[in-house]
């Protein structure tokens, strides 16, 4: 394992996108994130299936950097009750490992 993961959220308009993606890295809760999209999505929610395009936004980070990443994501997403899920990397390049460990490291 290498400490690392991903987190995903994603928000109805690019600019929420780039605005959470830059926010959470300035404040090194993650070493880098990326926009992607627009993205289809297909769910249920409230009660009612829907489809519907969004951006999301894709964080790598530490596991131990996780709790601050889905608190800052969850009180500043322009969602209610966003969608902030996170997976293990399980493998990656020595050089990655040791950057996204020095970049979210806190002064």
């Amino acid at each position: 394992m290498t400490g690392l993961i991903q987190v995903t959220t994603a928000t109805e308009h690019h600019d929420d996108a780039v605005a959470l993606a830059g926010a959470v890295v300035q404040a090194r809760l993650a070493a880098s994130a990326q926009v992607v999209g627009p993205v289809t999505s297909v769910f249920w929610h409230l009660g009612e299936y829907g489809t519907g395009q969004e951006w999301q936004a894709v964080f790598i980070t530490t596991e131990d950097r996780y709790p601050e990443v889905e608190r800052y994501l969850a009180a500043h997403h322009p969602w209610q009750n966003p969608q902030i899920t996170a997976v293990s990397v399980t493998a990656a390049a020595p050089a990655c490992i040791a950057w996204a460990q020095t970049a979210v490291k806190t002064a």
